[in-house]
């Protein structure tokens, strides 16, 4: 069966190493990979960089379908499968400005990012059900990449990118799979966006991606920048604790974020357009223990 059949999850005969795309999967995590030279990958060299990114992917392998104007590959070892389609063009440019723009990495790097020549789209394709999971799986597969002139990674759900550089063997160390299992959430999986609005004082500050592990998202207007790095990690920290726990919140709840301090839940404004999916968003206001259960204004 031809590569380009299992990469549409077609597969009536499969050999026993045969790479075949999960029919299943509807609407696949993604993430992206921008490079400052043409794309010259070969399927030797992608599954040497694979095998040698982390033990358990020692047994990787790639095919790459020859002739073709386009890359069209698929990687994969274990129950991970991801395909990747790549073009010697750049990533549509208001695409990618969603998600350098907010980046937080410097201006120059955010620079090469910006004049990169091609970019590769990888999408998950395997039969790993955990959501976290196949994340880490597309990271590890865009980390191998990151050796071929790669210069950033993006999140195009999540509004989020990172330099490529942190993802290649090099950086990641012996334990690359367990790194990117315990990166924060609002570090690539989720985004973590700050934003000015007209005629409104503050920042408004929201993470984008939750809806990508069935949770919400997170909003909250901040006095200023500089309040970034506190909202930032208090959304990334419940997140996590909602993804590890199953717990559940909702508009109208409340949770204590600090000895006197709580956090109370509502839904967006109606005048708050701007922070109005693509799944559930969530404000949430600062208040002290005299205001818990008291009625809103």
């Amino acid at each position: 069966m031809s590569l380009i059949s299992r990469f549409f999850g077609r597969n009536e005969s499969p050999a026993a190493a045969a790479l075949t795309a999960n029919p299943a999967i509807e609407d696949p995590l993604s993430l992206q990979v921008v490079f400052s030279a043409p794309l010259a990958l070969t399927a030797d060299a992608l599954t040497t960089a694979l095998r040698a990114y982390h033990p358990d992917m020692r047994q990787a392998r790639a095919e790459i379908e020859p002739d073709m104007p386009e890359l069209l590959a698929m990687v994969g070892w274990g129950k991970h499968v991801v395909r990747l389609v790549g073009f010697n063009a750049p990533y549509p440019q208001e695409s990618m400005e969603a998600c350098v723009a907010p980046a937080h990495y410097p201006a120059d790097v955010k620079a090469q990012v910006r004049a990169h020549v091609s970019h590769v789209l990888l999408y998950y394709a395997g039969f790993e059900e955990d959501t976290l999971e196949q994340y880490v799986a597309l990271a590890a597969v865009a980390g191998a990449l990151s050796d071929f002139n790669g210069v950033a990674v993006l999140n195009e759900h999540a509004h989020t990118s990172l330099p490529a550089g942190v993802f290649t063997r090099e950086s990641m160390g012996d334990e690359s799979l367990d790194v990117l299992r315990s990166l924060p959430l609002t570090m690539l999986y989720c985004g973590f966006v700050k934003y000015e609005v007209e005629g409104t004082e503050g920042v408004w500050m929201r993470t984008y991606g939750g809806d990508a592990f069935g949770l919400p998202d997170f909003a909250a207007l901040a006095e200023g920048h500089h309040e970034g790095e506190l909202y930032s990690g208090m959304f990334n920290n419940i997140m996590a604790y909602l993804l590890d726990s199953g717990a559940e919140l909702a508009a109208g709840h409340t949770m204590q974020i600090g000895e006197t301090s709580y956090m109370k839940l509502r839904e967006p404004a109606e005048s708050e357009y701007f922070l109005q999916g693509p799944g559930t968003v969530l404000v949430a206001e600062i208040i002290d223990a005299s205001q818990i259960n008291q009625p809103d204004a």
